[in-house]
């Protein structure tokens, strides 16, 4: 990273920081630092911040100590702000549900990996069940 840390890394990037000799160079793929992830987000820096204490969120961490929020990351902010808006939810209640999502989309792959179970209806009527469950609650 540069001296320019808002423009976030971005991509397959090397970044060598102080402190790291050149052969010790760090690779830093899709990420980006807490402004430019809150940006994105279209949120405040510290409620990224709010949310990693709550347990929320768990963004990557460079030798010095700055956040890194990956693609993946700010797929949860969007749920996170979708079940706080949509729904009303208090952060107690966002965890809930994300432990939940998490749960059912394991669920869910381990499911369509299981080829036995997709031959018969039930298996195939729970693939589409799950699915619209969790796409209901991305939207």
């Amino acid at each position: 990273m540069g001296p320019n840390d808002d423009a976030g890394v971005k991509g397959d990037e090397t970044s060598s920081r102080s402190g790291n000799a050149p052969d010790e160079a760090v690779h830093y793929v899709g990420v980006y630092i807490i402004s430019v992830a809150a940006r994105l987000a279209e949120m405040h820096p510290q409620t990224l911040r709010k949310y990693e204490r709550f347990g929320l969120l768990r963004p990557s961490r460079t030798a010095g100590s700055l956040r890194l929020y990956s693609e993946e990351d700010l797929i949860r902010l969007r749920l996170i702000r979708n079940l706080i808006d949509r729904f009303d939810l208090n952060l107690a209640g966002v965890r809930l549900v994300m432990d939940l999502v998490f749960r059912l989309s394991h669920l869910l792959a381990e499911i369509e990996d299981n080829e036995a179970l997709l031959q018969i209806r039930a298996g195939r009527v729970a693939v589409k069940e799950l699915r619209e469950v969790l796409n209901e609650l991305a939207r």
